[in-house]
């Protein structure tokens, strides 16, 4: 429409029966549409939540295991981990060590690296084990496809 005094703008969005909008106040002049603001309003709110529908959240699904933990207890577990990974989300890896069992962290990096290698047609390291305190930790992502 070009550029038109402030009043002149009421006016025209007066004769409509729509809203004068100010889009973008810093540029010179400021720049102003004529629109039913309301309408916008809930479009852009429908297209918010339309957004948030598709979006997918990603949940860090734990497994807890001991480093002596028997081979039917371990692929029991593995077969969690394994569904936790299929839905999407990621799995944390946990060993819990008691009393002498500190002594030996390297039996359960072995129980770490015997699941890894169980999982590794449908999961992904994400970060290395670790250990804090009582615990050894590692995460596995799915593979991205």
């Amino acid at each position: 429409m070009g550029i038109l005094t402030t009043e002149q703008a009421m006016a025209l969005a007066e004769e409509q029966g729509l809203d004068l909008v100010e889009v973008s106040p810093q540029a010179d002049p400021p720049v102003c549409r004529v629109m039913d603001y309301g309408k916008y309003k809930y479009q852009q709110a429908k297209r918010a939540s339309e957004a948030k529908k598709k979006q997918v959240r990603v949940e860090i699904k734990e497994v807890k295991m001991r480093p002596k933990t028997d081979d039917h207890d371990f692929q029991f577990k593995i077969k969690h981990a394994r569904r936790f990974l299929e839905e999407g989300n990621k799995v944390k890896l946990t060993i819990m060590f008691r009393g002498r069992e500190n002594a030996h962290p390297d039996q359960g990096l072995k129980q770490l690296t015997k699941a890894v290698e169980a999982l590794k047609d449908i999961g992904q390291v994400e970060s290395k084990p670790n250990k804090m305190g009582r615990f050894m930790m590692m995460m596995i992502g799915p593979i991205k496809k």
